[in-house]
């Protein structure tokens, strides 16, 4: 991370939580979570982690940039398969340690590395008697 990507710290809950300055907080292994969602359907598309640079290359490209955490890189999604996340807004929740991002598909509009349009296409059917013998279903 460079100084160009280094983001502020916020000097008090108050400014953190009701401030104007964006002041992310990231984990101790320096990422943030990201949830992306469709902007014209609000579905949930995907979950990633950012790191500063992946955040800082977000916000200047308007294009979705995440942190794999397998690969140890930096990656822009879509770099690869054609399906680029186009931003159209970020948003932080209150204590600014989580990222929201709306995103425009764009290419095949598939979000998951595995063809399928969003990462969440399956539902978890607990087993009333046993919760922790969960099952997959498709979601409907």
């Amino acid at each position: 991370m460079s100084d160009a990507t280094s983001f502020p710290k916020a000097a008090s809950t108050r400014e953190l939580e009701q401030g104007d300055r964006f002041t992310p907080r990231f984990d101790a292994d320096g990422l943030i979570p990201a949830i992306c969602t469709d902007v014209a359907t609000g579905e949930v598309l995907m979950f990633a982690w950012m790191n500063a640079d992946a955040l800082h290359a977000t916000l200047v490209s308007r294009e979705a940039h995440f942190w794999s955490r397998s690969r140890g890189k930096l990656w822009k999604k879509g770099e690869e398969s054609g399906n680029v996340l186009a931003v159209t807004a970020i948003a932080t929740d209150c204590d600014q340690d989580v990222i929201w991002l709306k995103v425009k598909p764009l290419g095949a509009g598939k979000a998951c590395h595995t063809g399928a349009r969003t990462c969440f296409y399956r539902e978890v059917v607990a087993d009333p008697t046993n919760p922790t013998c969960a099952t997959l279903k498709p979601l409907a």
